[in-house]
């Protein structure tokens, strides 16, 4: 490894976007804890990640909070909560700072104002990086997952698998049981129509007849989404011809976690559930709404149907994907 075990005793991970992302990281994350065992790892990202100190114990061992950065939109840039986060994170003395954000043509002078003894990440062409040996240029194809394993390959960290994760605990299973759904595991199918951004969305109207489509095939359909996607949901609803169960807005992220590992198959935009689907190897649906499927959709392609909707917007070929799913299970 370029930089020696002995040397590094605390590591912060720069990672400040939502669900789906983090979730793509975790392969580096495994491959970082294996190669650092003893190290202390903390998670630099907005605020909703600190969960995953309770979600991935193994991997994190601390959370800071990011405040936001001029050109980053995910955290809304205030000077003064800036200069304090700064003045927190050079108060740890980390040995390492991981850029783990992106191409980094906007964070790494900002990464390395953190004052880790080594700070290492990507770079993109013609912006600024530190010239210690320890950037790579951003390869901007493959798999987001792949992307941040060939970081851990560059500094010489063995790789351990590209296999998603994300546990599902006890309590998880809790909540989703006291919610009381009329539903048998195995027996109900998911449908998330919402996703950050409107763009990324599909029609309603589709997400409805799937739905339906579901139910004539003998599934229950579940509606999921957080409580900001209630007028989507209502939507989907208004517009099918049978009633589906509305989990929307009602479950925690682990209790949506544990309904899809329980579901028979996931039906969704490309969003961060259709990373908890390819984590639990439940089959899916996936429409790419962003023209970018070869970053962000699973890498198992036969339990994951993805259909790049700029490519090909065919409602035709998205169901009949669903019909094969549908087709392999006999109730």
């Amino acid at each position: 490894m370029k930089l020696p075990v002995f040397s590094i005793k605390k590591i912060v991970v720069f990672r400040a976007l939502q669900l789906g992302d983090l979730l793509c990281a975790i392969p580096a994350i495994r491959s970082l804890r294996a190669a650092y065992p003893e190290a202390e790892i903390t998670l630099c990202g907005l605020p909703w990640a600190k969960s995953l100190l309770d979600r991935f114990p193994a991997y994190f061992n601390d959370f800071i909070h990011f405040s936001g950065f001029p050109g980053l939109p995910e955290q809304q840039f205030q000077p003064t909560d800036f200069t304090g986060f700064l003045a927190e994170v050079q108060g740890r003395r980390f040995d390492l700072a991981l850029q783990m954000q992106g191409d980094g043509s906007i964070i790494n002078p900002m990464v390395e104002l953190f004052g880790a003894k080594f700070t290492a990440g990507y770079f993109l062409k013609g912006h600024y990086y530190p010239d210690n040996g320890l950037f790579t240029e951003y390869p901007d194809y493959g798999s987001e997952i792949e992307r941040h394993l060939h970081l851990m390959d560059f500094l010489g960290i063995p790789v351990k698998g590209n296999k998603l994760e994300f546990p599902v605990t006890d309590k998880d299973i809790k909540e989703l049981r006291e919610l009381e759904f009329p539903i048998h595991n195995q027996r109900y199918i998911c449908i998330h129509p919402g996703s950050r951004g409107a763009w990324r969305q599909w029609p309603t109207a589709y997400f409805a007849a799937l739905a339906d489509r579901c139910s004539d095939n003998g599934f229950t359909p579940v509606i999921t989404g957080t409580k900001d996607e209630l007028e989507i949901a209502s939507s989907v609803v208004a517009q099918m011809q049978r009633k589906p169960v509305l989990a929307i807005g009602k479950t925690s992220i682990g209790a949506a976690a544990a309904l899809i590992k329980n579901a028979y198959a996931l039906v969704s935009n490309c969003t961060g559930v259709s990373h908890m689907a390819a984590a639990f190897k439940t089959p899916s649906v996936v429409i790419s709404m962003d023209g970018e499927p070869e970053r962000w959709a699973p890498i198992d392609t036969e339990v994951h149907r993805v259909i790049d909707w700029t490519k090909t917007p065919d409602f035709n070929l998205v169901a009949g994907q669903l019909d094969h799913l549908l087709a392999a299970k006999v109730l």
